[in-house]
């Protein structure tokens, strides 16, 4: 080779090499985050109000306190502890979202694999006949025969212009999405497990506390019938009392329907079938309320929320994909290189003389396609600008229900001390009504409306202790549920 051959072929291979080292298209970056200080327009308090001796103790929130991988533990249940470690091995849920990322990390790797050469191996025996009027191709001259072939083929497509490697980015981005769509799967199953422990356990109580209205009602339907034989009250009054018997009874069934519900809930979640009845059963006196909550810099809420992850992967994939779509526009270089040998007997397949190759080349460069690559590429980059308006709405959701999250936490610890203050009153009236309804002093109206209006104090009272339990499990979801420190707490996952 002539010294000008030379510098023209070392010239040709550092301008493929230089040109082979960027990547077309726009290079991700990651969006900023809200700069804002806080999540409510107004501040929130140094600390909730309490009603003391009902799990209504002040909650107070602490600013940059981390979320804990096993945040469930902060209400002191070891029944519940146990129920949602043994969700965590058994629900199909999560074991679904675990095998869509490992085949898309898998979708990944092969994708890597197209920047490799092709290695491909062939064998072809043949029997073939050589028709009469034609020169036989064999040394003998016959007709009829057995023709072997070995061959290696080799071929090679140089990503000159990084259409490979983009679409490795847009994949491994994909891998991304579903990694954070598995972390949301782990935290709305374990959330889900708490809420329903939760559930359960308001609903139990709500079932005792009419089941104890009945059987109060029953007492006083007793009295209300002795004195009417004896001639001292009327039987409207007895009809009355049968009344509101009739009514507390009706509300149980209802009641004990959706109990049955979150058993069956438990069992589901934790991939049981309903008739596998879930061993523990939960008091809300059996929780404990946290005291302390954590408060997440409006900074690390980006990092931290899995749907903001997911989204922000789901837009990085959409600017790998532009790359890929300008480059499908550009030159393409194909290198193919083939060796092999032939031979009539199988023994001589490696013999002198049997072998042969060949080295190729081609460059294809798109010119007219009707402009379906052209619209591909603007349709890649709308997606891309879809992807950023989905990535906003997302950021700004997560910042409305972590805002709506501790306005319900500051709001629902106000409505419990009113709560807890109903059902004294209620109680006391309930008292002082049924003491006189049996010095028969009283009027079945006042009793009747006294019971109601003591039932009503009793379910709201129930409704919002269970409320402060939840809004709490609803601000561990908000932040993030704490997947990032999974592997430090070594919780199955």
């Amino acid at each position: 080779m002539t010294m000008k051959k030379r510098i023209t072929a070392s010239a040709a291979l550092a301008l493929l090499l230089a040109v082979g080292g960027c990547a077309v298209g726009p290079d991700f970056q990651k969006p900023e985050a809200p700069a804002t200080r806080g999540y409510t327009a107004e501040p929130l308090p140094a600390q909730t109000t309490s009603a003391p001796g009902i799990a209504g103790e002040a909650q107070r929130f602490v600013e940059g306190q981390d979320v804990p991988a096993q945040w469930w533990r902060v209400f002191g249940s070891d029944a519940l502890d146990e129920l949602v470690a043994s969700a965590l091995r058994a629900n199909p849920d999560l074991q679904a979202a675990q095998a869509a990322l490992r085949a898309a990390q898998e979708g990944v790797a092969a994708q890597r694999g197209e920047a490799l050469p092709k290695l491909d191996l062939q064998f072809t025996p043949t029997r073939q006949r050589v028709a009469n009027p034609l020169a036989s191709p064999a040394e003998s001259g016959a007709s009829l025969y057995t023709l072997h072939s070995a061959q290696l083929n080799i071929s090679y497509v140089p990503d000159v212009f990084g259409a490979n490697r983009r679409q490795v980015e847009a994949l491994t981005a994909q891998a991304d999405v579903q990694r954070f769509q598995r972390e949301a799967v782990y935290i709305t199953l374990t959330t889900n497990i708490v809420n329903a422990a939760i559930q359960e356990a308001s609903l139990r109580a709500q079932c005792q506390a009419t089941r104890d209205l009945i059987a109060l009602s029953t007492q006083l339907l007793d009295i209300t019938r002795r004195q009417h034989a004896a001639g001292q009250l009327g039987g409207i009054e007895v009809a009355a009392q049968e009344s509101a018997l009739a009514q507390a009874e009706a509300v149980l069934p209802g009641l004990e329907k959706q109990l049955a519900q979150q058993r069956h809930l438990l069992a589901v979640l934790g991939g049981r079938l309903p008739s596998e009845d879930v061993a523990p059963r939960f008091e809300l006196a059996s929780l404990v309320l946290p005291q302390e909550l954590p408060l997440s810099l409006p900074s690390r809420l980006v990092e931290q929320r899995p749907d903001i992850r997911a989204a922000q992967a789901q837009l990085h994939a959409a600017s790998a994909q532009v790359g890929v779509a300008t480059a499908a526009r550009l030159p393409s270089l194909t290198l193919t290189a083939n060796v092999g040998s032939s031979a009539l007997a199988l023994s001589q397949l490696l013999g002198s003389g049997t072998g042969f190759w060949f080295i190729g080349g081609g460059l294809a460069q798109p010119i007219f396609h009707g402009g379906t690559l052209l619209h591909q590429q603007r349709a890649a980059e709308a997606s891309y600008e879809q992807a950023a308006a989905q990535y906003r709405s997302t950021v700004l959701t997560a910042f409305q229900n972590t805002a709506d999250t501790l306005q319900a936490i500051v709001s629902d610890a106000q409505t419990l001390r009113a709560a807890a203050a109903a059902e004294s009153a209620s109680r006391k009236s309930l008292g002082y009504a049924r003491r006189q309804r049996e010095l028969g002093a009283g009027g079945a109206a006042e009793l009747i409306l006294a019971q109601q209006t003591h039932q009503q104090a009793v379910s709201t009272l129930i409704q919002a202790q269970a409320s402060r339990f939840t809004d709490a499990v609803a601000l561990f979801q908000s932040l993030g549920g704490g997947w990032w420190n999974v592997a430090a707490a070594d919780t199955p996952h």
